[in-house]
């Protein structure tokens, strides 16, 4: 039997502590017509009376549900799928002299494009050709969403001495690596299902990128593990009370990011997708709210890179306490940190070329993985020292 009780009693002990929500409600209640009207509405439907209204309102304010659906889980997530694009061709074209988009709502300069393509795609009919197999060309591009947002699960977006995780566990990096490593299985299936020359040289190249960036990438996560003494994702940002990762092991850090490029197929290692040689690789015959998922995939597999980033080398939501957000401020630093990470990451397009497939991998089996392994020495020594 379950411990009803003991549930919502665990529930409504562990709330997010944001006092800003009770300065704006004794503000309202002090403003004359609408102080009123907030006192005679709540007289005659009293919301917080409803045992099933205090119970949700406590629920969306329990910390593993409020980290993943408010900050940094889904809400953050979507608001970023929104801004990040706009954003990217903003920058780059500012990089080269160009005004990004423009041509849709020109008022705004561009910044409802990303609604406008949103409506395309789903106005778009998904087209399934003849020679795909078609159960696995539907079902791959939804699958696609599940090792992509489980890793949200065990990210701490918290302070020292103030966790923000929705599941906390001593294996929670190996986990995150493990749902990680399944990203390139689905990108892999998508090309094979679409049964088609281009999406197939696709996944092949998608392989390749997978086993060259994939070492270096688990040997920085075992540095870090090494050099925090834990796995455990509230230990991880604990561990950087005094000094963040990033000024404990900067080596870690920037194999760790070359390899999320890497992971993500972002320029310069844009190889996979080549959209001037393989019209987009994996996702060539993907059409209309379909293709719109593998657009979006590669923005969402950035942010919780990103995020993973941000708690191993930066400290998590460390920062200074911004007055009357309690909780809050934690959550608002961890997704600074995450977004200036996510900008460094889309900016590259707008700097270097495309690699070659030869030496993407003579990147990832030379300079990255030497790197990673001094890496995990330096973390070792720093271990013993420390």
């Amino acid at each position: 039997m379950i411990d009803v009780s003991g549930l919502v009693s665990t529930i409504l002990n562990n709330q997010v502590n944001i006092p800003l929500l009770y300065v704006i409600y004794e503000f309202l209640l002090k403003i004359p017509v609408i102080g009123s009207i907030v006192t005679f509405l709540l007289s005659i439907i009293p919301l917080f009376d409803v045992p099933i209204i205090r119970l949700l309102i406590g629920f969306l304010l329990w910390k593993p549900m409020w980290v993943l659906l408010i900050i940094p889980g889904f809400a953050t997530l979507g608001t970023m799928l929104l801004i990040l694009p706009w954003l990217e061709r903003k920058l780059v074209g500012r990089m080269q002299w160009r005004v990004g988009p423009r041509e849709i709502a020109p008022r705004t300069r561009g910044s409802i494009q990303l609604l406008a393509d949103s409506l395309r795609f789903l106005c778009q009919e998904v087209i399934i050709h003849k020679d795909a197999h078609r159960l696995y060309f539907l079902q791959f591009p939804f699958l696609y969403f599940l090792p992509v947002l489980l890793p949200l699960l065990f990210i701490n977006a918290g302070a020292v001495g103030r966790p923000l995780v929705p599941i906390e566990t001593p294996y929670a990096l190996q986990i995150m690596v493990g749902l990680i490593s399944l990203m390139p299985v689905f990108i892999m299936g998508v090309g094979w299902s679409s049964n088609n020359r281009f999406a197939f040289i696709g996944t092949v190249r998608e392989a390749f990128m997978y086993f060259a960036y994939e070492i270096p990438f688990i040997i920085v996560i075992l540095a870090m593990i090494v050099l925090f003494k834990t796995s455990n994702t509230v230990g991880v940002v604990n561990a950087q009370g005094t000094y963040w990762g990033i000024v404990l092991n900067p080596l870690a850090a920037l194999v760790f990011f070359i390899a999320a490029v890497m992971a993500t197929a972002r320029l310069p290692f844009e190889i996979p997708e080549a959209d001037q040689e393989l019209s987009f690789g994996p996702f060539i015959e993907y059409s209309g709210i379909a293709f719109g998922l593998a657009y979006v995939m590669a923005y969402e597999k950035m942010y919780v890179l990103s995020a993973i980033m941000t708690m191993l080398f930066l400290g998590g939501g460390s920062g200074p306490v911004i007055p009357y957000l309690g909780d809050l401020s934690y959550g608002i630093w961890f997704v600074i940190k995450t977004l200036i990470i996510l900008l460094v990451m889309v900016n590259l397009r707008g700097v270097y070329p495309r690699y070659r497939l030869d030496q993407a991998l003579n990147v990832g089996w030379g300079a990255i993985l030497i790197f990673a392994i001094v890496a995990l020495l330096w973390s070792v020594v720093l271990g013993v020292v420390l």
